[in-house]
């Protein structure tokens, strides 16, 4: 582990993915969740550019307690004609507190002579300079040498001096950094095993996804020689994003033998995914490898058949090997195996009569509409309903009505009056909202919080319409699928009907049913 290098890059790289907007306390959540992943560095930013990036440095040195990791510290070489000493910049990371710094450096002649607007010259001097400064004041130094793979196909004497002249100032690492993102595996392995006879140097890696082949290319490099891996959590980044460092990590251990993480911590790796995602507010991919939610899910009945003999049928790897797990998707793809596997996660053994009664069912309210692969909770009051002969009410509705009112250009008002009975008594409540559905919510909510408080834990926290048969127009079926959540878990319910109002009310139903059949 000490030889090999898994750098994360979420916090500066990955942070620049359109949408993507971190603070100060957002940076220092997702370090801790990174160290406790187990990541040998985490690049915190570019202090001295970026006054978040500088005030992220100044709090990490109190608020951050690493167990794992160490912080560096992301910069550019001196400008040219300064001495890296007297350049505010570099002063930057050597005061940034951060024991690693990771220097950007040109290694395209093109990009020296046009963007940097220097000499070839310069620009080795520039990285000499820099790092040998940095070296002499006891800070570890790594390199990124930034659009390398073209440099290497237009220059490729040039491009390899400067790793040279970066690895003999006193760089441990010289990353090679596929910054358009255009390279392929087999051209990324041919250029990294070149370097690494040509150095002698400890190579990095540096992906971008845009051929899709960001994982694919860092394994390549990784089996070429090179012993430093970059990457953000959940491939995060600007474009089509960096290498999914996860992927990359699950890859090296699972499936080619290299432990590259403290023993133990891989099994961190979905709930780490999910909390970052938690924290940037763009949450992982469904079908994101290994940590997903789609992962390990199955949904033909051929599937959930042979997954019943053996899981290892349909299954690359035991989930848990990365904290996930496996889910049995409810379709009318379905047969009674599907049936009977996801009774059972549920906690009921199936006879093949309920069985089969139970698929007949889904299968018939999938052909109007329903969907129970992404609502579990409705199918679990469905599979409760044929299990005990009947479906789990706490109150009955009685009627319930929706009324907007508009005038001109002014802000409609929209009411919602419910009528329940729950335990006996009568509840009629009024309540207001931003259209009908969130005017029916707010009125549900306030009539059965009267018969079961616990009800105010609850949070519509999604809600999706989905229109079928579009070819009736304005008088197609309406399916809305509503995410209900308290402190501990949320549920999908599923509502089908004439239209949005109705459907919405049956799920928004089915939700609160659904929570207080948790919470009692």
């Amino acid at each position: 582990m000490s030889e090999f290098h898994v750098y994360d890059t979420t916090l500066r790289d990955g942070a620049q993915q359109e949408g993507l907007n971190l603070s100060v306390v957002d940076k220092l959540a997702i370090a801790r969740q990174l160290d406790g992943l187990g990541v040998g560095y985490i690049e915190g930013g570019w202090p001295g550019a970026n006054p978040k990036d500088t005030e992220f440095f100044q709090r990490a040195r109190t608020e951050l307690k690493l167990e794992h990791a160490q912080l560096a510290a992301f910069g550019a070489t001196r400008r040219a004609g300064l001495k890296a000493a007297d350049d505010p910049l570099v002063a930057a990371l050597r005061d940034s507190g951060a024991g690693v710094v990771t220097l950007v450096a040109k290694s395209h002649d093109r990009h020296v002579e046009l963007a940097l607007r220097t000499t070839l010259d310069e620009n080795l001097a520039m990285i000499r300079d820099t790092v040998g400064h940095l070296r002499a004041e006891g800070q570890r130094v790594f390199l990124d040498a930034e659009h390398f793979f073209d440099g290497y196909r237009a220059n490729k004497a040039y491009a390899i001096e400067v790793l040279r002249t970066a690895a003999e100032a006193g760089a441990e690492v010289v990353a090679l950094c596929d910054t358009n993102g255009g390279m392929l595996p087999t051209w990324v392995a041919d250029v990294v095993n070149e370097v690494v006879s040509a150095t002698g140097a400890k190579v990095g890696i540096h992906c971008h996804n845009d051929t899709g082949c960001a994982v694919a290319n860092t394994l390549a490099a990784v089996d070429a020689g090179a012993s430093h891996v970059q990457g953000t959590v959940n491939g995060y980044g600007e474009r089509t994003g960096n290498a999914d460092l996860i992927a990359v990590v699950a890859n090296l251990e699972l499936k080619l033998g290299r432990p590259v993480l403290p023993e133990g911590l891989l099994r961190e790796a979905t709930r780490t995914a999910h909390a970052i995602a938690e924290v940037t507010n763009v949450p992982p991919a469904s079908r994101q490898p290994y940590v997903g939610s789609s992962a390990f899910a199955h949904k033909a009945g051929l599937h959930a058949s042979a997954i019943k003999v053996d899981p290892d049928l349909y299954q690359h790897m035991d989930p848990l090997g990365v904290g996930n797990d496996m889910r049995l998707l409810v379709s009318d793809m379905a047969g009674r195996a599907s049936i009977e596997l996801k009774g059972r996660e549920l906690g009921f053994e199936l006879s093949s009569e309920l069985a089969k009664r139970v698929t007949d069912r889904v299968k018939e309210l999938e052909s109007r509409g329903y969907t129970f692969e992404a609502a579990d909770a409705s199918f679990e009051l469905l599979l409760v309903e044929e299990v005990e002969g009947t479906r789990p009410a706490y109150f009955d509705v009685e009627s319930w009505r929706v009324i907007s009112d508009g005038a001109g250009d002014k802000a409609g008002l929209t009411e919602a009056t419910v009528k329940i009975v729950a335990d006996g008594v009568r509840y009629v409540v009024t309540g207001e909202g931003n259209g009908p559905v969130n005017a029916l919510d707010a009125g549900l909510r306030a009539a059965i919080g009267q018969a079961f408080p616990e009800v105010q834990q609850f949070e519509l926290t999604d809600y999706k319409v989905r229109i079928f048969d579009e070819s009736h127009g304005t008088d197609a079926k309406t399916r809305v699928l509503i995410e209900t959540s308290d402190a501990d878990a949320s549920w999908v319910t599923v509502g089908v009907g004439e239209n949005v109002i109705e459907a919405s009310w049956e799920a928004l139903v089915d939700g609160l049913t659904f929570g207080l059949r948790r919470h009692r």
